[in-house]
């Protein structure tokens, strides 16, 4: 069982932060995460909820290389209907907000980080049947300079995954939504984080990937 729980102490900071600026969501009752049995916090039956890994669940993750699937082909979809915002404000209300890069095409950025961070998660998996990872993008919502630099937030990624039997196309399941919701670092701790090369998007593509895993060792054992 993969079990992937938030640092409750960095919870309680940023839930208070958010309090103090009036807008950031609270983290406090997103559930633990497991292959099997996984507690429910978006839209009830159709979506699950990644929190943030522990070293015991990292070292449990590497168990996902056994699942018997191998991903032959990674579509990765971000809608240019989904709105972007660059206002520095705590909490800019669009779907997509992204400073982890230079100001650019944001879906562009979003679909390479999804991109890279699914084939990453993926690569060792290996067993007889082989399968296409259709994802769409439903919202990207991370920190602006204003949180980032003060209190802190959360990386809130929403995706839809649905998993094809590649020889046919056919899906395998229904289609799932995905939210991973991973804490984002706020003042002094962003500084440091990005000093030792844990910058934004590589802290996102690394927890991406695990999500991916994860939600694969879902869809099996379910």
């Amino acid at each position: 069982m993969l079990n992937f729980r938030f640092d409750r102490k960095r919870c309680a900071k940023l839930a208070l932060g958010a309090a103090l600026v009036g807008s950031l969501a609270a983290c406090g009752n997103k559930p633990d995460i497991a292959s099997r049995n996984l507690s429910k916090d978006v839209i009830p039956g159709t979506a699950t909820t990644v929190a943030a890994a522990t070293p015991q669940s990292q070292k449990n993750l590497r168990s996902t290389a056994q699942l018997p699937m191998t991903v032959t082909a990674i579509n990765i979809n971000v809608p240019r209907s989904l709105t972007v915002s660059e206002a520095n404000l705590y909490y800019p209300k669009a779907d997509i907000v992204w400073r982890g890069e230079l100001i650019g095409d944001r879906h562009a950025q979003i679909k390479q980080i999804f991109d890279t961070a699914f084939r990453a998660g993926t690569a060792d998996i290996s067993g007889p049947t082989g399968v296409i990872l259709d994802a769409e993008v439903v919202r990207f919502h991370s920190v602006t300079e204003k949180a980032r630099y003060s209190v802190g937030g959360v990386h809130n990624m929403i995706f839809k995954l649905t998993v094809r039997r590649a020889s046919t196309g056919e899906a395998l399941g229904p289609t799932r939504l995905v939210r991973a919701d991973l804490p984002a670092f706020g003042g002094k701790e962003a500084i440091d984080a990005d000093r030792a090369g844990q910058t934004q998007k590589v802290r996102v593509t690394d927890f991406l990937s695990q999500a991916i895993r994860h939600e694969l060792a879902r869809f099996v054992a379910a």
